[in-house]
């Protein structure tokens, strides 16, 4: 069975060399009264109100229907192998804080003590110094330390939470940006082909203009090049495409050879927040940030605990000596103390209280990155939905409008064809120009909600 990729490669081709053949086919066939016909026909379509930018064209690799982008995301986050990883290393951190709880392990002794020779069990029953002993002992941290160890573990897991929703929110910000640019490129491809389509009718009729002593060759020429420049990029978008899916379903952890996802259209999303309420969210909920601050509170458990070290710990022992039924039994108590070297202590204190300071700082420069990029996003975004709104109210309407008196001009023999063409790759780069300007800013708003943890409807 041929992979999906490769059906993708010989459709795009099998379109190309069919644009292609219309280049050099039928022309000689197109006649003055057709040509008037043809562009009386191409007018009364132009006149009409929707604009092509407003006509949203279905996908041509596939007849799947679309995925919503809320369905990928939901998949991503069951089954993409980063996300199970972070999530992994997160419970087996909330594991650390019982073993570092708990009391060191209880050491059980046995002894057997000969007397007046090396054999085992001399002198165990003509000397009362002869037994076996059995016995236990047990180190005792002292009180305080060990909640202390706890906590630090404590804080280190959350942090490890923390990093664990951030790696979610990661896969879901380069699952959203790439389904965005995977979208941009399966809707103008629609785009290119109805413009080629387009460009193909303006060459027939500089054809046939030519033919009757109305045109030059050149003109022909220039619509031909236009021609094979639409399909450079055709092509181009198939390899962009190609490399979108296999990014797609990587993120999907799907394997390369199941079907092509096909999006919906991107649509432009309001943001009703302001940069304050932003910025404000981004303090309270950003996860980088929310790790830095348990890191933060780490150290400061770890500087209590190296205070504590000071502390000694203590060892309580045990012992059960048997001898012979002729002698008495011995029983002993022990209890040690073990005395910290001081130097040691007071150097890793310091350490500590280093390590702390540059957790503050770490933090700080944190907070600082996070809202420099959150204002930085949101002035992106903004200035985006202005452009938005330039390009649909202003420049694709004056272009269209252009484009029509091009076009009625040309027909009636008073404008030449290099104005047309130029009206006509107007109107083609300003749309391609809004659809790549819309994914920019649905990009920006996937970066403020990564950033935010704000849902913007």
């Amino acid at each position: 069975m041929k992979s999906a990729r490769f059906d993708r490669i010989s459709s795009g081709r099998s379109r190309i060399f069919a644009i292609s053949a219309r280049v050099f086919c039928g022309l000689s066939l197109i006649s003055p009264l057709g040509i008037s016909a043809l562009w009386a026909q191409q007018l009364s379509q132009a006149q009409q109100p929707s604009a092509p930018m407003q006509t949203e064209v279905p996908h041509q690799h596939s007849t799947a229907p679309p995925t919503p982008l809320r369905d990928l995301v939901q998949e991503a986050e069951r089954n993409n192998p980063q996300i199970a990883a972070s999530f992994h290393a997160w419970q087996a951190a909330t594991n650390v804080p019982r073993q570092v709880s708990a009391l060191p392990e209880t050491q059980v002794t046995l002894q057997q003590f000969s007397v007046g020779s090396p054999r085992p069990f001399a002198g165990y029953t003509n000397s009362d110094f002869g037994y076996i002993g059995v016995g236990a002992s047990q180190d005792m941290p002292y009180p305080g330390k060990r909640p202390l160890r706890a906590k630090v573990a404590e804080f280190e897991a959350n942090s490890l939470h923390e990093q664990s929703d951030s790696m979610r929110r990661d896969v879901v910000e380069n699952l959203q940006r790439v389904y965005f640019q995977l979208s941009y490129i399966q809707q103008t491809f629609g785009t290119l082909l109805r413009s080629d389509q387009l460009l193909s009718q303006m060459e027939q009729a500089a054809e046939a203009r030519y033919r009757v002593g109305q045109g030059s060759q050149q003109d022909v020429l220039k619509a031909q090049l236009q021609h094979t420049k639409i399909l450079q990029e055709i092509a181009h978008h198939h390899e962009q495409e190609g490399q979108l899916e296999a990014q797609l379903k990587q993120l999907l952890n799907r394997a390369q050879e199941t079907p092509d996802v096909v999006t919906e259209p991107v649509s432009q999303t309001p943001v009703h927040y302001s940069a304050a309420e932003l910025l404000q969210r981004t303090r309270e909920q950003n996860p980088d940030v929310r790790a830095r601050l348990e890191m933060l509170h780490r150290e400061g458990a770890q500087v209590e605990l190296a205070h504590k070290e000071f502390r000694p710990d203590f060892n309580l022992g045990y012992m059960y000596q048997n001898t012979d039924r002729r002698f008495r039994d011995y029983y002993m108590l022990t209890f040690s103390v073990r005395l910290p070297n001081r130097g040691r202590q007071r150097a890793e204190l310091a350490e500590a209280e280093q390590n702390q300071e540059r957790a503050k700082q770490d933090m700080q420069a944190e907070v600082q990155r996070v809202l420099s990029e959150v204002q930085q996003q949101y002035v992106m975004v903004q200035t985006s939905e202005e452009k938005l709104k330039i390009y649909s109210d202003g420049l694709i309407p004056q272009a269209n409008a252009t484009f029509q008196a091009g076009l009625a001009a040309y027909q009636s023999n008073r404008q030449d064809f290099q104005s047309l063409l130029s009206s006509f790759l107007d109107v083609l780069n300003l749309e391609l120009e809004y659809r790549n300007e819309l994914v920019d800013h649905e990009s920006a708003v996937a970066r403020l909600e990564r950033l935010t943890g704000v849902n913007l409807p």
